[in-house]
């Protein structure tokens, strides 16, 4: 498509007017993106609108030591420690035949 002057003039008035890039487009009988790049060319800019809700500014999180984020926590103590037997020992014959024994079952 070809811009002319009188299809420019229109192109502002519409724009200026808040219509939309697709609304012109349709009008002029173009695309969506033709109108986009020729208001680029132009330097015509929708104003920003202001918001309509006001935000909340929340203040950072506070910080904790690490002494109160030890104290928070509960250490967790076995009740049975006199029932703890000392772990079994096996002789280098018994360790060989239970290795042997998980590879015979893992195949």
């Amino acid at each position: 498509m070809g811009w002319d002057a009188k299809d420019i003039a229109l192109l502002k008035r519409l724009w200026s007017a808040g219509h939309s890039a697709a609304e012109i487009a349709r009008r002029l009988g173009c695309s969506r993106n033709a109108v986009c790049g020729m208001l680029t060319r132009h330097g015509l800019k929708r104003g920003r609108k202001p918001p309509t809700a006001r935000p909340k500014i929340r203040p950072p999180p506070k910080l904790m030591s690490s002494a109160a984020c030890t104290n928070r926590v509960a250490k967790k103590v076995s009740r049975n420690t006199a029932d703890r037997r000392e772990p079994k020992e096996f002789s280098k014959q018994q360790l060989y035949a239970i290795l042997a024994e998980a590879v015979r079952n893992t195949g």
